[in-house]
C-alpha cells in the first residue's frame, strides 16, 4: 500500500496574496520564493518539530475568531516573544499563552482575518 510520507504543501485563498505573504515575510520571516508563496526545508527543522494532521469536529469552536474551517499551525523558538513581534506589526492575539506537557502554544489573526496557531515544542531531554 502507497502512504503519504509528508506535506507537500497548505495551499489556500486570500483577498490579496502578494500583500500578504509581504506582512508573513516581514513579521515573521518567511522565506518567499515567489510574490505569494514560501517554503520550508524539512532539513531546517529542530528535533522534535513534526507536522500534525488533525480532523476537529464540525462544530468546534477551536478555530475561532476566525472565520476560516482550517487553521496554519507554525513552529517557533519562543510563542510569546513571537505574539509580540506580531502585534508590534498589526496582528492580533487571540486568547492566552497556553502551555501542555508537548508545548507552548499562541494564537493570532493575521491580516487577512486568518486565526492561526504558534507552537514551541517541548524537547525531550
Amino acid at each position: 500500500m502507497q502512504k503519504v510520507r509528508a506535506v507537500g504543501g497548505l495551499f489556500f485563498k486570500c483577498q490579496e496574496p502578494e500583500k500578504l505573504a509581504t506582512w508573513y515575510k516581514e513579521v515573521l520571516g518567511f522565506e518567499l520564493e515567489a510574490p505569494f508563496c514560501a517554503s520550508f526545508d524539512p532539513q531546517n527543522a529542530q528535533k522534535g518539530d513534526k507536522t500534525v494532521w488533525g480532523a476537529f469536529s464540525a462544530d468546534t469552536s477551536y478555530f475561532q475568531p476566525g472565520q476560516q474551517d482550517f487553521m496554519f499551525n507554525f513552529i517557533v523558538d519562543d510563542v510569546e516573544s513571537m505574539l509580540q513581534q506580531i502585534e508590534e506589526h498589526g496582528g492580533q492575539r487571540a486568547g492566552d499563552v497556553v502551555v501542555e506537557d508537548y508545548g507552548v502554544f499562541g494564537w493570532f489573526v493575521d491580516p487577512a482575518g486568518f486565526k492561526v496557531e504558534l507552537w514551541t515544542p517541548i524537547q525531550d531531554e
